[in-house]
This record gives structure tokens, sequence and C-alpha cells, in this order.
């Protein structure tokens, strides 16, 4: 039976999503779970790999299970198995074209910036505490050039398990992606950017946060994302914002 859980978790400890010997990771955590309920040994496949210290709040796994266990007690043994840190939102059946990366049909990311002069300790986990005086119209005027499709090669660390797979000078990554919507909006002492896309390549969207900062600090012109976008180099970008304000928010299938 082919099965679709949705989960949230707190990102803080784990090394990420994917699976790495001598760290503790989010699909590590999950498949060890399903193992002690089923003694199914599975790899659930995520929507898309966090990075470490990155949050979720619906991020979507899938996997197949030989073990005929209804879908509302799966929920719950895997609740009680799993740290606090991790939930799951939700565990039902999915057909069996069903795969959380490749039935993936668009994501929403969203970035936390505390602006406050004190981060209250309660939220320090989940934010990038800053309060650098910022132009918040020119950041929302450079969120606005990436929308639509672009090559993204700009915003992209180096992913080593791509780079892995690559092999002769023939291969080269398609970074090619589309941004249906790209904003900021304030709330109280936070600044939060809200990104949704096709996909995401590897530190995109802290890569964007970081060069859009740049924007509000006066340091580039919100046209200058256009030639920034143009050149395909990492180079020319800003630098990468901190993982702990970075939430997957949706995915959409």
């Amino acid at each position: 039976m082919n099965w679709k859980l949705t989960l949230a978790y707190d990102g803080t400890d784990f090394h990420g999503w994917q699976v790495q010997p001598g760290y503790s990771t989010i699909q590590g955590e999950l498949a060890d779970a399903i193992e002690r309920i089923t003694s199914d040994r599975v790899l659930p496949q995520g929507s898309g790999r966090t990075d470490a210290g990155v949050h979720a709040r619906a991020q979507v796994a899938s996997c197949e299970l030989a073990a005929p266990i209804p879908p509302q007690n799966l929920h719950r043994a895997l609740n009680r198995t799993l740290p606090p840190a991790i939930r799951i939102l939700s565990a039902e059946h999915a057909p069996t074209s069903f795969h959380a990366r490749h039935s993936v049909r668009s994501k929403t990311y969203e970035y936390r910036i505390h602006r406050g002069e004190i981060c209250p300790p309660w939220t320090a986990r989940y934010v990038y505490a800053l309060n650098w005086p910022l132009d918040v119209e020119k950041m929302r005027r450079a969120a606005a050039v990436v929308l639509g499709e672009h090559d993204f090669t700009s915003f992209a660390a180096t992913d080593p398990d791509l780079a892995a797979r690559q092999s002769g000078p023939e291969t080269k990554a398609n970074n090619v992606r589309t941004i249906f919507s790209s904003e900021w909006a304030e709330e109280d002492d936070l600044l939060i950017y809200r990104v949704r896309g096709n996909g995401f390549l590897h530190h995109m969207v802290r890569n964007l946060v970081g060069t859009f900062l740049d924007a509000g600090r006066g340091h580039i012109a919100p046209e200058d994302i256009t030639t920034i976008v143009q050149q395909k180099s990492r180079a020319a970008a800003g630098v990468t914002a901190p993982p702990r304000g970075l939430f997957l928010d949706s995915v959409d299938y």
C-alpha cells in the first residue's frame, strides 16, 4: 500500500531531512519509527530536502508499506514513537502513482525576520533576529523581480549530491524554475518573506532573502536583481540567510 504522510517539525536539532551516517535527521527518525511500528524497513521520500536547522509546517513524505495497518492507527503510533520535535499531521493511503517529490506541482516557503530590539527566547529558534534599518518597499520591489521563469543559478549553492551524480563535461544542472508569488509582509515585529514556486534549488530561498536584504540596506538597487539573475553566478548574489528563519510552509499536488 502506498502512503502519504504529512508532517511538521522543528529542524533546530536535526541535520536536515536526508539520512546521513552519524547524524540525526528527519528522514532517518521517520524511517526508524515506521520500522519499529510495522517491521517494514523503508526510506520515506520527502517532497524536498530541508537543510539543517530548517523547519516545516507541512512537509510531505511517501512510502510503500506491506503491513496492513489502518491509517488512524499508524497516525497515532507514529506520534507516540517519534521525538516531540516531529509530529505527523496526517497519514493516509495514496494512489500507487503518487510520489511525494515527483508529484509536486508547487511548494511554498516562508522566511521570518524578527526586527525588534530584543528577540524573545521562545522565538529565537524560529526567526532571524535582525534589527538593521531596512527599506521594506525596496525589498518588495526586489522580490517582484524574480517572478516568472528564470535560471536561478545565481541563487543556488552547490548541491553535493547532484554534483556526485553528474559526470562528463556535457552534464549540466537545469537551474530553471518558475516563481508564482514572491512578497514581503510585515506583522508586528516580524518581517516575513513568502515565496511559491514549482521547485527550489539548494539554498535558493535563503540566498534570495540575503540578496533582498542587501536591497533593503541600500547596498544594491532593486533593479539590480535582474542583472544578478542574468549573470548566473553565485558570487553575484548576496550572502545566505541563516536556516533558523526558514519554514517549508506547504506542498501542493
